[in-house]
């Protein structure tokens, strides 16, 4: 599995996970690696490649523009299309209750029921990952996705409506997690904050027009067609995954051999470009025997020392012919039998990631960007119809466009420009990069997105200008964008080898949030009014962003007290354990 530090440093005493030097020895044109003698790679301008690639022609990390292009392209359409399945249901409200009864509190209940299984899925998908492969969990999503779409256009009682939005659910667990894992896969940790922009986009699009596109589909072709379309695309794309999707797992333990001794090392081994495995095994076999306290380790101590084997010269490893690149499943090197008891333990440890405070940071902000979606596509509902509105059920829809256009912004201002902002500081720093930086961006975010919220809410109760609402409405937007890829790419640069079980975290925060606000909603509402729910949402808004203060302050320090924590998932995750 790749990774975005040098895992060489892990079990170093001023080891801090996240806390990288990017300029490091930039003055000089040959510094050697803590595990080779060569150059380190870098970029034209000088930035270290994190992580850094091998000589392979299977590392993803070298894969051809073209290649990562095109899995990034079908990696951005699974989110969008999982995205815009998960929230279409509610284009078919008001023909299932016309036409078999099912109430709206039913159909409210099946959102609920949607938000626990996009969150919960994950968990079960993400020990699958790194014992049989990205691919297989994409696979059985958009199986799941297919068939939760088919049983939601054959609904004709309540409990069609409920349990088809459970598979629905489970599609987008793909989408929660392992996306972002892949991603990390094919791309260096100077472009994930660009990336996640995109991810971010097709995320917006399919959570903002989804729920548009499959508003028109009901007027046009009757409510049913809102499931078949979704069940023919998802059909069509599990198809163009199964033959085009490659494997992004790259097993990068085949390329160093790692050591462990009790006893400090004062002279080291040379090394130049390849090392004689037999001459290192020599080695500790005389330590062994002479002081029996050598052994052999998969990334073993924090007293551990790593070795560099034989690296593949360029030219000499063959690419893996493509019927195994697209392998229904690719078992792990360390996969033991089945992976049963390997699946269970890294399943049982995976729930430490709520010890990381980063999780919970990134995971409360954009849970709540979620919870806010619910309230404002209520209140579109309830307002907007009337006077003095008087829009169609198309012309409501339309509203999310704005919200859109704001998520845009939010996107490119929170990635992009992240991504430049995060090395300027760097750079000013001697080159040291903290996570934190990343948060820097969002007090633009703390006042826009509390603002928002009050324009478009107080706004909607007491008929201010439509330009307000809107303008409301693209501050809510800019607030999702701009939090959604914050957090992530904050997230990831902190504990940037456990990708996957921190989203997983996020997405059951993150949904189990949603699904509680979803069940509130129409009360908080109904009791409070509209004007002073919106206040209290900005207020708490305010304060949930407001954490980023003291994260700036002590989240280095948060950081290395969870290094114990954070190591165990990196040995599970890269068959260690």
């Amino acid at each position: 599995m790749s990774s975005l530090e040098d895992t060489t440093k892990y079990y170093d005493d001023n080891y801090i996970p996240g806390t990288t030097n990017i300029l490091v020895g930039n003055d000089s044109s040959s510094i050697e690696t803590s595990t080779s003698a060569r150059p380190l790679k870098r970029t034209k301008d000088g930035l270290i490649l994190m992580p850094q690639p091998s000589d392979s022609p299977n590392d993803p990390l070298n894969w051809s523009f073209t290649r990562k292009l095109w899995h990034f392209v079908l990696l951005s359409f699974i989110t969008a299309l999982t995205a815009a399945t998960s929230n279409s249901a509610g284009a078919a409200q008001d023909s299932l209750n016309a036409i078999y009864g099912i109430s709206y509190d039913a159909m409210n209940t099946g959102a609920g029921v949607l938000f626990i299984f996009i969150g919960w899925s994950c968990i079960f998908f993400a020990p699958a990952s790194s014992l049989y492969g990205r691919r297989i969990t994409y696979i059985v999503c958009l199986l799941a996705g297919t068939l939760g779409s088919v049983w939601f256009a054959s609904s004709r009682r309540t409990a069609d409506t409920i349990w088809s939005q459970a598979f629905v659910g489970m599609s987008e667990a793909c989408a929660e997690a392992q996306v972002q894992q892949s991603l990390s896969d094919i791309f260096f940790q100077h472009q994930l904050g660009s990336v996640l922009t995109v991810y971010i986009l097709a995320t917006s699009v399919g959570s903002f027009l989804g729920p548009l596109i499959a508003h028109l589909i009901s007027q046009a072709q009757s409510f049913r067609w809102v499931g078949w379309w979704g069940a023919i695309i998802c059909g069509i794309t599990l198809v163009v995954v199964l033959f085009a999707c490659e494997e992004t797992v790259f097993d990068r333990r085949n390329y160093s051999a790692v050591f462990e001794s009790s006893k400090s090392v004062e002279e080291p081994i040379e090394t130049s470009g390849t090392v004689d495995e037999k001459l290192i095994e020599e080695k500790y076999l005389d330590e062994e025997k002479s002081e029996s306290n050598a052994k052999q380790i998969d990334f073993g101590s924090p007293e551990g020392i790593q070795q560099e084997a034989v690296d593949v010269e360029d030219g000499k490893e063959k690419l893996t012919p493509f019927h195994k690149r697209i392998a229904l499943i690719t078992p792990s090197p360390y996969l033991e039998g089945y992976g049963f008891l390997q699946y269970l333990k890294r399943f049982i440890v995976y729930f430490k990631v709520f010890t990381l405070p980063a999780v919970w940071l990134s995971g409360l902000l954009w849970g709540l960007q979620d919870a806010y979606m619910t309230f404002f596509l209520t209140t579109q509902d309830t307002y907007f119809y009337d006077e003095p509105w008087n829009k169609s059920e198309t012309g409501v829809a339309i509203m999310n466009v704005a919200t859109l256009i704001g998520a845009v912004i939010g996107c490119f201002t929170s990635g992009m420009l992240s991504d430049k902002h995060v090395l300027w500081i760097a750079k000013k720093n001697g080159g040291l990069f903290e996570p934190e930086y990343r948060l820097w961006l969002l007090f633009v975010t703390l006042i826009i997105s509390p603002a928002g919220l009050i324009m478009f809410g107080v706004g909607a109760a007491r008929d201010w200008p439509w330009q307000v609402i809107y303008i409301g409405l693209g501050f809510i937007g800019f607030g999702w964008g701009s939090i959604g890829d914050t957090a992530m790419s904050y997230l990831m640069d902190a504990y940037p080898a456990i990708v996957i079980q921190g989203m997983v975290g996020v997405s059951i925060i993150n949904n189990t949030l949603a699904c509680i606000f979803t069940f509130v909603c129409s009360y908080w509402l109904d009791g409070a009014g509209t004007a002073n729910t919106y206040i209290a949402l900005a207020v708490i808004d305010f304060v949930s962003i407001a954490f980023i203060v003291p994260t700036l302050y002590f989240g280095k320090t948060w950081r290395k007290a969870t290094k114990k924590t954070y190591l165990e998932m990196v040995e599970l995750t890269q068959g260690m354990g």
